[in-house]
């Protein structure tokens, strides 16, 4: 038997790239930008809806009840100020509750705006303790620079490297690595310091993904990226008072994430880190669902004037779509809560089919208890389309495609409905923007008098002046007395 090499050897070049990226590329697209400053008014417009949902704000708050940190983050939406290790877990399970913030689509999809609640906490915090000092606070635009790296770490990263393919769920495990790199240097940290904190985030491996699954699909996803977001501002943190990283954490023989869960192979990267992630960014501008399923239901929609009064008429439905699609959200048999339904296809196909909309109130136990639904479900045929495999991940391309199309008993049908790039989507930018704008409208008038809201929403438009404004200042206008 061999003796093991004590020998530290230099840092695994995946991580050391991380560092690299952080610490020395400067952002200059101003597309870039300009889209940040969309993730941002997007997600915390998500963040206003789920403070309707009582099973989201039962999770808020600070561990011990009644605890206020003084200089600490606030939480938007409500009258909380914590720790930002806690605020970020706040922030970011608002962002994520209702399923409708922005998405990445790749070898392992995900949710970008995931890192807002680790980063947002984390500038609010500094800002204020700065300000407490007699320093100048930070500005919004360091939020959105941070956004843009760390979406570009999470997206790149997600390109080629499939966790969920041996059971794992990268879809938060990368935006926990986003997060830490670029909240270590909000922090202070060096590139040392980066690669440090980033190689606790691999030594903590990766959550199983049993939770987004069939027969246990639960809450969990809803919180999954509040609990990654919290624990990429404690590595930060933990790493700036001088723990120590491991710098095989990879490739490490035996004991590395590379042996331990990918059979001995590495990452493998598709292009550099810069701002390809937020320039391609999908957003869910319309309904809460799964990106991948959003084609479904535009053409659920398109159908359902020929469609919804003859329910009882239909002999089949054909859902033709790409392997991503089938594999992740094609469940069968009963869907036991909210977030079992908001990620199966058939459902969110039959409830359009049926009302003509989808909105996040129809995953509730009284919308499901429909008949009607699980009557269509069990009539949904998924077929695979192998060239929207290849069209799914072509970087030239991005498509999401699906058709639908309804047989009737009497051998009638509809035309076959195929959308190829959902509304959120790149190529649909112009036209999805004015409606993005109304979705964050909407959601803002859930919680806040209309003199807020236009104070909010004119410096959000405004993107010279927001990126000029110190975070707390951002942060209170969301705060809730």
């Amino acid at each position: 038997m061999t003796t093991p090499s004590n020998t530290r050897f230099k840092p695994d070049q995946a991580m050391a790239d991380v560092a690299d990226y952080v610490i020395k590329y400067k952002v200059k697209s101003v597309e870039a930008y300009d889209t940040a400053r969309q993730c941002l008014m997007d997600s915390l417009g998500c963040a206003m809806e789920a403070l309707s949902y009582p099973a989201c704000t039962k999770l808020l708050g600070p561990v011990v009840p009644g605890t206020v940190v003084p200089n600490g983050a606030k939480v938007p939406g409500t009258s909380y100020q914590l720790d930002p290790v806690m605020a970020a877990f706040n922030i970011a399970c608002l962002v994520r509750w209702v399923d409708f913030s922005d998405t990445w689509l790749a070898a392992e999809g995900g949710h970008p705006s995931d890192n807002l609640g680790g980063i947002l906490a984390t500038a609010d915090y500094l800002s204020r303790v700065n300000v407490a000092q007699g320093k100048k606070p930070l500005l919004m635009r360091e939020v959105l620079t941070a956004l843009i790296k760390a979406y570009e770490i999470q997206g790149v990263m997600a390109l080629e490297n499939s966790f969920h393919a041996v059971g794992l769920d990268g879809s938060v495990g990368l935006a926990k690595l986003g997060s830490t790199a670029v909240i270590t240097a909000m922090f202070g940290g060096t590139r040392d310091d980066i690669i440090n904190a980033v190689s606790n985030v691999w030594v903590d491996g990766q959550t199983l993904r049993v939770f987004r699954h069939a027969p246990n699909a639960g809450s969990r996803k809803s919180w999954a990226a509040a609990d990654a977001a919290s624990r990429s501002v404690r590595l930060a943190m933990m790493t700036l008072k001088g723990e120590m990283g491991y710098p095989t954490a990879l490739t490490a023989k035996r004991w590395g994430l590379y042996d331990v869960c990918f059979d001995g192979k590495p990452f493998k990267f598709q292009r550099p880190y810069g701002s390809y992630v937020i320039e391609n960014v999908l957003f869910k501008i319309s309904y809460p669902t799964a990106f991948h399923c959003q084609p479904a239901v535009e053409c659920a929609l398109k159908l359902h004037p020929k469609v919804g009064k003859r329910l009882n008429d239909i002999k089949k439905i054909v859902l033709t779509t790409h392997e991503n699609l089938i594999r992740i959200s094609d469940k069968a048999g009963p869907l036991s809560n909210p977030a079992d339904r908001d990620h199966c296809v058939r459902y969110t196909i039959a409830v359009p089919l049926i009302k003509g909309s989808l909105c996040t109130a129809d995953y509730e136990d009284d919308v499901a208890a429909d008949p009607r639904i699980d009557m269509l479900r069990n009539k949904i045929v998924c077929v695979e389309n192998r060239q929207w495999n290849i069209d799914y991940l072509d970087p030239k391309k991005r498509s999401v495609p699906c058709a639908v199309q309804v047989f009737f008993n009497d051998g009638s049908k509809t035309e076959n409905v195929v959308i190829e790039y959902p509304l959120g989507h790149r190529r649909r930018r112009k036209e999805g923007l004015p409606q993005l704008e109304a979705k964050f409208r909407t959601n803002l008038a859930r919680r806040f008098a209309p003199r807020r809201q236009m104070a909010i929403l004119d410096l959000c438009k405004n993107q010279k002046r927001l990126e000029a404004t110190p975070v707390h200042e951002f942060v209170d206008l969301f705060v809730s007395y």
